[in-house]
């Protein structure tokens, strides 16, 4: 595995727009894209307060299900500890869900592929990158 998506980037491949996050996401091996569980968490909710729950399910079913949904765990759960303790002394918080992302992203080495870098850019030797 080398990328983890952010909700967003989900979001846009799963609505076939913007073109180049899609052209993106069709260039990389199944197996080196994975999603967290807080993604699938946060696309699943996205779905059930929609005007069309079923429709929208079954879409992030689909998109999801060639992909590994990585667990929060007690590893990232000890890391995302430290970081959001780190944060908070430099005054620096970012948003729980976030924040959970993140610590995977962490924990498994990936880069976290987001459109919501400056967010993410406060967390050092996080590997980041934009299809955008």
């Amino acid at each position: 595995m080398k990328y983890l998506l952010d909700t967003n980037i989900c979001i846009y491949i799963i609505n076939r727009r913007p073109e180049q996050v899609l052209k993106r996401f069709r260039s990389v091996e199944a197996g080196d894209v994975a999603v967290s569980a807080i993604t699938l968490y946060e696309l699943l909710y996205g779905a059930y307060k929609s005007g069309k729950p079923a429709q929208n399910k079954e879409a992030v079913r689909l998109f999801v299900s060639p992909l590994e949904v990585l667990p929060f765990d007690e590893g990232a759960a000890d890391v995302c500890g430290n970081l959001r303790a780190i944060l908070e002394r430099s005054g620096d918080v970012i948003g729980a869900m976030d924040l959970q992302i993140a610590a995977i992203a962490l924990v498994y080495n990936l880069t976290l592929i987001t459109n919501n870098t400056i967010e993410f850019e406060r967390i050092c030797d996080l590997k980041l990158d934009n299809w955008l």
